[in-house]
């Protein structure tokens, strides 16, 4: 008796059948991607993970009820087929498939399993709701299209893990349980049933750990490191992420840079066969900040903001002047042959500003025998040529110019930047552009609380020759209150943090970490933690720095955020396999969601909502 097609192995995927096949008899199996009749021959084309393959029902090869069984298959059945490879008639070729110059004639099939109506067409999701792919996603994953980026990740995956392996790094694994410490965002927290009214913190990070790995003695670590963070999420962002995670003891950041700038060059290489030239160019924050409005910029193009505040000085220009009185900026971007743009486009791009708090965008239109705008009734013959020379300025272009806080007008012209950039097709979308910021400020501002926080995270150590500000605001933090932030030595602080930025989008960022526990309290003194309230939160680490902790640093890539670019795909979700929603739902098994009362009891719990959530 022949044993049934489901219980013999499969001799080849689908899409490794070629033409060296032919006459061979083969055993393949896979899903019904599309079902065609022509001339009482019935045409099925077989997918896998590998791609498709031409399966053949011929009713002179095949016996009635097969030929009819042949004829009720639909999208998404499971068959196993057993038949002869042959070629394909000449002329019915596929040159866009690798089998297809072959087809496979089917000498028996078996149907492992149908499939009920789809919820949408495999091959029609771009025109589906995106949350029905993702209550679907089982079915979404079926298409090459995502399995082409997640074939991509896992490769990805392997040519991490063996550049660092080869460059004697360690792969460690750090607990996910942890403890909850101040990182920027909010931890997601597990209570603890053994230990009533406490908590665990998912890590946002493995940061805390991958120091004391160091501290340890262990040198090169790295990891590919699962993270958490309980924030207010946004178009591309998830509450859970992955990181290419490092961290190098005895190093300055240039040994960082060429370290990791060899493992981005052979992802480039290995994943999409492009050469990238390294080393990368290095920009300072500050520059890049004043030149391109982001911390990150996109240097693919070369539009670039000039800063106008000294030139403007003692202007009589109402808004310009307003500006000036309270400290702020006037800048510029000058566009080349922007002098075309329509008053409606120039309406839409003074809303687009509002959008990141711009009151206003003056422009100048550089015509012939003539500055055009609205503000050149207030320059003189001589202000306009020293004008136009400050920008260098052509005939046709157009200059715009911001004038207010220095966060409003990097925000509204690095912003405004990118959008002309969009609209002009000036963004050549086949090139890859690699920058390293350097030289970040240790702090920031926080206009809503008033007080100096850290840009990055509170380990980062600050530039060697920059501590003595550290002690001059710690002897005496309450003269400082009341100070502009400008004026305060903390805004001075420099840190010894860098951030990589591609084509417009942070993919990774680190520091020198602070390795020394006279300077970690420093930091903490700074940012208002207190001696009692470092040892409390940070003892472990405190203590591990009193140890013979050696310098060292890293930095972190985001998994995602490199896929997406390596991709070229515009949602964070086209390469998680079962992500979240903006809102951060999943729809596939429909959590977050309730849990019984007795589990609940059982880690001393009690569930207060808020009174709109118990109308619900």
């Amino acid at each position: 008796m022949a044993m049934s097609l489901d219980v013999l192995p499969r001799s080849n995927y689908v899409g490794e059948v070629r033409a060296s096949h032919i006459g061979q008899t083969l055993i393949l199996k896979g899903w019904v991607h599309r079902r065609r009749d022509h001339g009482g021959v019935i045409f099925v084309d077989l997918r896998d993970r590998t791609g498709l393959c031409q399966i053949v029902f011929d009713p002179q090869v095949l016996n009635a009820e097969a030929f009819d069984a042949a004829g009720a298959l639909r999208d998404e059945y499971v068959l196993a087929v057993r038949g002869t490879v042959r070629r394909r008639p000449e002329g019915t070729e596929n040159p866009n498939l690798a089998t297809g110059e072959v087809e496979v004639l089917v000498q028996e099939f078996e149907v492992l399993n149908t499939c009920k109506t789809l919820p949408f067409k495999l091959d029609e999701y771009t025109t589906v709701n995106e949350d029905v792919r993702l209550r679907y996603r089982f079915l979404d994953l079926r298409r090459p299209e995502m399995q082409r980026n997640f074939f991509l990740r896992h490769k990805l995956f392997q040519v991490v893990r063996q550049y660092f392996s080869e460059n004697g790094f360690l792969e460690f694994t750090t607990p996910i349980l942890t403890k909850s410490t101040p990182e920027g965002a909010r931890d997601f927290l597990v209570p603890s049933r053994l230990n009533p009214g406490c908590f665990y913190a998912l890590p946002q990070s493995p940061q805390l750990f991958k120091q004391l790995l160091m501290v340890a003695g262990y040198d090169r670590y790295f990891q590919l490191a699962p993270c958490f963070r309980d924030e207010d999420l946004r178009a591309n962002r998830q509450p859970e992420f992955w990181q290419i995670d490092v961290e190098m003891s005895f190093v300055t950041p240039e040994d960082i840079y060429g370290v990791m700038e060899g493992m981005v060059a052979r992802v480039w290489k290995e994943c999409l066969g492009i050469d990238v030239p390294i080393p990368f160019p290095r920009l300072p924050y500050e520059r890049a900040m004043l030149e391109y409005g982001s911390d990150k910029p996109d240097l693919r193009f070369d539009l670039r903001i000039t800063d106008l505040t000294d030139f403007f000085a003692g202007t009589d220009i109402k808004v310009f002047a307003g500006a000036l009185a309270v400290r702020g900026r006037i800048r510029g971007l000058r566009v080349p042959g922007g002098a075309a743009f329509s008053r409606k486009q120039l309406d839409d791009y003074t809303a687009f500003v509002g959008q990141y708090g711009a009151k206003g965008l003056a422009w100048f239109k550089v015509l012939e025998n003539e500055l055009q705008s609205p503000l050149t009734k207030f320059f003189s013959p001589d202000l306009v040529e020293a004008f136009k020379a400050k920008m260098e300025a052509q005939v046709g272009d157009i200059i715009f110019v911001v004038a207010a806080s220095e966060k409003v007008v990097c925000d509204a012209l690095g912003q405004l930047r990118l959008k002309i950039a969009s609209d002009l097709d000036m963004i050549p979308q086949d090139k890859f552009s690699f920058v390293w910021i350097t030289d970040f400020p240790l702090f920031e501002w926080s206009e809503r609380e008033k007080v100096f926080t850290p840009s990055h995270h509170p380990f980062t150590a600050p530039a060697k020759e920059d501590i003595p500000l550290l002690d001059e605001y710690n002897s005496n933090p309450e003269g400082w209150k009341g100070v502009h932030p400008d004026d305060h030595p903390l805004k001075k602080v420099r840190a010894l943090a860098y951030d990589l930025a591609i084509n417009g989008e942070e993919a990774g960022g680190g520091s020198i970490r602070i390795h020394r526990r006279d300077i970690q309290n420093k930091v903490f003194r700074a940012i208002g933690i207190d001696d009692a309230t470092a040892d409390r939160k940070f003892g472990f680490l405190l203590d591990a720095l009193s140890y013979g902790a050696p310098p060292h640093g890293g930095l972190a890539f985001g998994v995602e955020r490199m896929l997406m670019l390596l991709l070229g795909e515009k949602s964070i979700r086209e390469v998680i396999p079962f992500p979240k929603t903006q809102s951060g739902a999943d729809l596939m098994v429909d959590a977050p969601s309730p849990v019984d009362e007795e589990q609940l009891r059982e880690l001393h719990i009690r569930v207060e909502l808020p009174p709109d959530e118990n109308k619900k």
